[in-house]
C-alpha cells in the first residue's frame, strides 16, 4: 500500500448497517441506482444554492448526471458536477453510520429564504450503501467546489475503507461500482435507461446514459404535478395521464393540487374515462405512485383505499425519507395522514361532479360497483360515500340516489326498500315487486356483485333503515293496494298446512302473503339474511338456511288447489316451490325431475 493511502475502520455498527441495507432495507436491488442518482442530484442542487453567494461555484449550463457502463472493465460509473466532498467529508459521510451530508446541509438552511432553498432528495450515507447490493467494490472520487485537491474513498464493504489523493479536473463526484458476477444487467444501456425512467424520470437535474461514447438523455426532467395549474395545458394533462396509466382515453376527472402546512405534498390524480382492460376485481390495491421529492418510490404504498383503486396518478411528498422501503411505509405516520387527505380530496371531487347527473352517469357506469365496496370496507367514510351511490329503481327511469329516493318516500313510509338479484334484466319484472308497485312504494334494484354485502353495513340512510323486500316479514298493511283484494278462498288454511307437509325441510315455512298481485308464489327470507345472501352462502358451502314459500291466496291456481281434491296438492307444492326458485334467479331443487314434471303437464294439457 502506498504511503499516501490511508486505511480506516468503519464507524460503529457500519458492518451491521451494510448487512441491513443489502439484505433487508430494500426489497429490490435495482434501488441502488435510484439512491445514487438522488445523491448526485442533491449534490448539484447544493452547488447551485452555494453559487448564490459564491459565484465561482456556479454550475456549467450543460451540467448533468452521467451514468456510464463499461462492459470490458465490468464497472458502472455515476458522475455528477455537484458540490463535491473534501477528504473529511468522505470520511464523515461514508465512513460513519447514519451520517448524512444531505441532512446536515439541510439543517443549515433554516435561515434561508424558502424560494432559494434547494429541493434535496437523497440521504447520502445510508442510501449510498445500497451500491453494495450489486458491487463487491466501490470507489468514490470527489473534489469539493472551491478546492484544488481531490480524494478517492474505496471499500469492499467488509469493515474498512481507504482514502488517498486523486485527480479530478472539475468539482464533482465519480462513483465507480465494480459489479458482482450476477449484476451484468446493469452494464446494459437499455436496462439503465429503463431504471432511470422508472425511478428518476421527473427530477429536474438532467440525466444522461453513455452509449458507445455518446450521451443519451434519459429523463424528462419536468414534474408536471409540481407546476402551478395555470401553467399546465389540457394537452399536457392528457399526455401525462396516458403515460402514467397506459391509457388511451381522456380522463373523466383531473385533480391537481398542492397541500402545505402540517403536510407538504403535491398530487396529480386522474379518474379514467373508461374501464381498464384488466378487471378491477382482479387487482384490489391502489396503484397511485408515491414520489419523494420527484423521485419515484413505489406504486404499492396504497395511497388510496381499495374502493378508490380506479384512481391513477402521482403523489409527491416532502415528508418522507427517500430510502424508505415498502415495508417501512406501512407504519409511517406521515403517510397515513397523506392517505386521509388524498382520499378526502377524491371524495370531494366526486361529490362536486355528482351534481351534474349526466356527467356523473359516465363515471358511475364505469366504477360504481367499486365505489360501493367502500360502504362495507370503510366505516369512517361510509356516510360520505352513501350519497354518491346510484341505483336503478322500480319507480323512475335512469339512475337515482339515496337522497332522491328519500325525497320521494310516501307519507308514513319508514324504510328504504331494495331488491338484490344476479340478473339486472329480471329485476324490474320480479314478483317480489308486485305488492310494492300496487301500493306505490319505490324499490331500489341492485344487481352488482357487491350488492349482497353493503346494505347491511350501511344499515340506515337519513335515519331510514334499509330493508330488503325479500324479507317477507315486512308489514305493508298501512299502505292499501290500489284495488280491493278478493275474498280468501275456503280451505286456504288447510292448503298451507298441506304444503308444509309436502315440502318438509325444503322450506323453513309456508304462509300466505299480500305482497303478490299476479304471481302465485314467491320466496322470502324469513328472519335471516335476504335471499341473495342465502344463495351466496349456499354456493360457498356455508349453509344459508331455507327460504319461506309465500303463496298468493287470491291467485286462480292457489284458489283451485284450495278448493280442489287433496291428492293434487302433493305434486303441485314441489312444482310451485321450484317455480318460485326460478323466479328469483335460482335453479330447481332437481332440474331433471322438474323438467319431467313440466313436460308431463304440457303433454296432459295437449291431450285435454
Amino acid at each position: 500500500m502506498s504511503d499516501s493511502v490511508e486505511r480506516h475502520e468503519f464507524g460503529a455498527e457500519v458492518g451491521r448497517l451494510l448487512d441491513l441495507v443489502v439484505h433487508a432495507l430494500y426489497s429490490d436491488r435495482e434501488i441502488f441506482l435510484r439512491e445514487l442518482v438522488a445523491n448526485a442530484a442533491d449534490a448539484m442542487d447544493r452547488r447551485r444554492f452555494e453559487a448564490l453567494t459564491v459565484p465561482a461555484s456556479a454550475l456549467a449550463p450543460d451540467a448533468k448526471v452521467r451514468i456510464a457502463p463499461d462492459k470490458a472493465a465490468r464497472t458502472l460509473t455515476v458522475s455528477d458536477a455537484g458540490i463535491g466532498m473534501t477528504k473529511e467529508d468522505l470520511a464523515q459521510n461514508l465512513g460513519t453510520i447514519a451520517r448524512s451530508g444531505t441532512r446536515a446541509f439541510a439543517q443549515g438552511l433554516e435561515g434561508a429564504k424558502a424560494e432559494e432553498r434547494p429541493s434535496l432528495i437523497g440521504q447520502f450515507g445510508v442510501g449510498f450503501y445500497a451500491a453494495f447490493m450489486v458491487a463487491d467494490r466501490v470507489t468514490v472520487t470527489s473534489r469539493r467546489a472551491g478546492a484544488e485537491e481531490a480524494w478517492t474513498w474505496a471499500s469492499d464493504g467488509q469493515g474498512s475503507y481507504t482514502l488517498e489523493p486523486a485527480a479530478r479536473s472539475e468539482p464533482g463526484t465519480d462513483i465507480v461500482l465494480h459489479l458482482k458476477a450476477d449484476a451484468d444487467e446493469y452494464l446494459e444501456p437499455y436496462r439503465l435507461d429503463h431504471l432511470v425512467r422508472k425511478w428518476a424520470d421527473f427530477i429536474t437535474v438532467p440525466i444522461a446514459i453513455v452509449q458507445e461514447g455518446r450521451e443519451e438523455a434519459a429523463n424528462q426532467g419536468t414534474a408536471l404535478w409540481r407546476k402551478p395549474k395555470s401553467e399546465v395545458t389540457p394537452e399536457q394533462y392528457e399526455e401525462f395521464y396516458r403515460s402514467v396509466g397506459m391509457n388511451f382515453d381522456k380522463p373523466w376527472a383531473t385533480l391537481h393540487w398542492r397541500a402545505e402546512g402540517q403536510l407538504d405534498f403535491s398530487a396529480l390524480l386522474f379518474v379514467p374515462g373508461m374501464k381498464p382492460f384488466q378487471a378491477l376485481e382482479n387487482e384490489r390495491q391502489s396503484k397511485v405512485r408515491l414520489h419523494v421529492r420527484r423521485m419515484f418510490i413505489t406504486d404499492e404504498a396504497e395511497l388510496l383505499p381499495p374502493w378508490l383503486r380506479f384512481v391513477q396518478g402521482v403523489v409527491d411528498t416532502e415528508d418522507l425519507p427517500l430510502n424508505v422501503s415498502r415495508e417501512m411505509l406501512q407504519s409511517t405516520p406521515a403517510l397515513a395522514r397523506i392517505r386521509r387527505a388524498v382520499t378526502g380530496r377524491v371524495l370531494s371531487e366526486l361529490a362536486s361532479r355528482a351534481k351534474d347527473a349526466e356527467d356523473y352517469r359516465a363515471f358511475w357506469e364505469n366504477f360504481g360497483p367499486v365505489l360501493k365496496e367502500g360502504i362495507y370496507e370503510d366505516h369512517e367514510r361510509r356516510d360520505e360515500i352513501a350519497p354518491l351511490l346510484r341505483f336503478r329503481s322500480s319507480a323512475v327511469e335512469g339512475w337515482t340516489s339515496l337522497p332522491d329516493y328519500v325525497a320521494r318516500m310516501r307519507d308514513g313510509q319508514e324504510a328504504i326498500y331494495y331488491l338484490v338479484a344476479d340478473d339486472s334484466g329480471a329485476l324490474a319484472s320480479s314478483p317480489q315487486l308486485e305488492g310494492f308497485r300496487a301500493r306505490g312504494l319505490e324499490v331500489l334494484l341492485l344487481s352488482d356483485h357487491v350488492d349482497a354485502f353493503w346494505p347491511d353495513a350501511l344499515a340506515r340512510f337519513a335515519d331510514k333503515p334499509l330493508r330488503s323486500v325479500t324479507q317477507g316479514s315486512l308489514d305493508l298493511s298501512k299502505f292499501p293496494a290500489e284495488t280491493a283484494p278478493a275474498d280468501l278462498p275456503a280451505g286456504i288454511d288447510a292448503l298451507v298446512a298441506a304444503f308444509k307437509t309436502a315440502l318438509g325441510d325444503d322450506v323453513s315455512d309456508v304462509r300466505t302473503t299480500d305482497r303478490l298481485v299476479e304471481s302465485a308464489v314467491v320466496l322470502s327470507a324469513g328472519t335471516g339474511p335476504d335471499l341473495q345472501m342465502q344463495r351466496l352462502l349456499r354456493r360457498a358451502g356455508r349453509g344459508g338456511g331455507q327460504a319461506v314459500l309465500e303463496i298468493n291466496p287470491r291467485h286462480p291456481l292457489i284458489r283451485a288447489l284450495a278448493e280442489g281434491p287433496a291428492e293434487a296438492v302433493q305434486a303441485a307444492a314441489g312444482t310451485l316451490l321450484d317455480l318460485a326458485r326460478i323466479q328469483d334467479g335460482d335453479v330447481p331443487r332437481d332440474p331433471v325431475a322438474f323438467a319431467r314434471t313440466v313436460t308431463a303437464a304440457l303433454a296432459a294439457d295437449r291431450r285435454a
